[in-house]
C-alpha cells in the first residue's frame, strides 16, 4: 500500500493510481478498457475498496486501530458527501459522485463489510450472514461499478447483485485454507452440521474429509449466481459491461478448475495466478472482442 505520509506530494489522480499499480490486480487491463473518466471513477472506487480491505487486514494492530482506521473512512464519506473530501482518494472521487450517481450507502456497505472482518475471525457464521458479508464486501461493489459501466438501472444492479454473490463465494471456496490460516472460516454453520463437521477449528475444517461434499453445495449456489448474473446481463449493453463479463468469466472459470478438482486444488500460489495466465487473458479478450 502507498504509504499515507506520501500522499500529500501527490495528486488525487496520481495516488489512486499507485494504489492500483501496487494492488497487482488481475483486473488492471480489464478496467483500462473503459474510457477515460470511466475508467478514472473504477480505480478511484478500486482504490478505496484496496484500501479499507488493507486495514481491515492489518494485522500488525490491534482490532480497536483497524475499527478506528475505518470509522475514519466512514467520516470521510461524510465529508466526501459534503464536499469537503480530505483524503485523496475521497478527493479523486469526488466528480465521480456526481457524474455517475455513486450512492454513498453503497461505500458505507463496503466499509460495513470490512468492519466484520476487522472485529475479529469470521467463524462459520450463519447462512444468512454469509450472504450479508457478501453482499456488504462484493455486491456493493458491483452497485458502484455498473453505474460507472452506464448500466445503473434495475437489470444493471441485478447483475451487480448477482455476480458480486458469485464472484465472493468462489472466493471463499479458492480460499479455504488460506483463510484458515488466519483463523478464519467462512462456511456456514448450517452445511458444517450438514455434513457431519462438528469442529469449528478453522484447520480442522480445512482437512476434514466432507469437505468437498460442503463444497460442492455451496459451489452449486455459486453457480446459480453466475447464471443469474448471464442472464441479467443479456439485459444490458454488454459493450458497456465487458468489465463485468471479464470478471465473471474469470471467477466461472475458477469456480469450474475447483469442482473438476473436487474442491480440493492447492490453496497457494494464488490461484488466479495459476489459472489466469497469459492465454487465458488472450482467450477470453478474443472472445468478447476487447482487441
Amino acid at each position: 500500500m502507498v504509504d499515507e505520509a506520501t500522499y500529500k506530494d501527490m495528486s488525487p489522480q496520481d495516488y489512486v493510481q499507485a494504489v492500483v499499480a501496487e494492488s497487482g490486480s488481475s483486473f488492471f487491463w480489464a478496467m483500462r478498457l473503459l474510457e477515460e473518466n470511466r475508467r478514472d471513477a473504477n480505480f478511484a472506487v478500486y482504490a478505496f475498496c484496496r484500501i479499507v480491505d488493507d486495514i481491515a487486514d492489518d494485522e500488525g494492530i490491534s482490532v480497536e486501530e483497524r475499527k478506528a482506521g475505518l470509522s475514519e473512512w466512514r467520516n470521510e464519506m461524510a465529508k466526501l458527501y459534503s464536499g469537503a473530501a480530505d483524503h485523496p482518494v475521497a478527493q479523486a472521487l469526488a466528480p465521480f459522485v456526481a457524474d455517475f450517481s455513486l450512492k454513498c450507502e453503497d461505500f458505507l456497505a463496503v466499509i460495513e463489510g470490512m468492519e466484520m472482518d476487522a472485529e475479529g475471525p469470521i467463524v462459520a457464521p450463519s447462512y444468512d450472514a454469509l450472504l450479508y458479508y457478501c453482499d456488504r464486501v462484493a455486491a456493493a461493489v458491483g452497485r458502484l461499478c455498473v453505474k460507472i459501466y452506464g448500466e445503473g438501472g434495475e437489470e444493471g444492479q441485478l447483475v451487480a447483485d448477482h455476480l458480486g454473490l458469485a464472484l465472493q463465494l468462489t472466493n471463499i471456496l479458492r480460499d479455504v485454507r488460506e483463510d484458515a490460516e488466519r483463523g478464519r472460516l467462512y462456511l456456514p454453520h448450517e452445511l458444517l452440521d450438514k455434513y457431519g463437521i462438528e469442529s469449528r477449528d478453522p484447520m480442522v475444517v480445512a482437512g476434514h474429509e466432507n469437505l468437498p461434499k460442503l463444497c460442492a453445495e455451496l459451489g452449486a449456489r455459486a453457480e446459480e449466481e453466475f447464471q443469474a448474473a448471464r442472464k441479467a446481463l443479456q439485459e444490458t449493453d454488454r459493450k458497456k459491461m465487458k468489465p463485468a463479463i471479464i470478471m465473471m468469466e474469470v471467477y466461472h472459470r475458477i469456480l469450474r478448475k475447483l469442482r473438476d478438482a473436487n474442491w480440493r486444488l492447492p490453496q497457494n500460489p494464488s490461484l488466479i495466478a495459476r489459472i489466469f495466465d497469459k492465454g487465458a487473458k488472450l482467450s477470453i479478450a478474443l472472445r468478447y472482442g476487447l482487441f
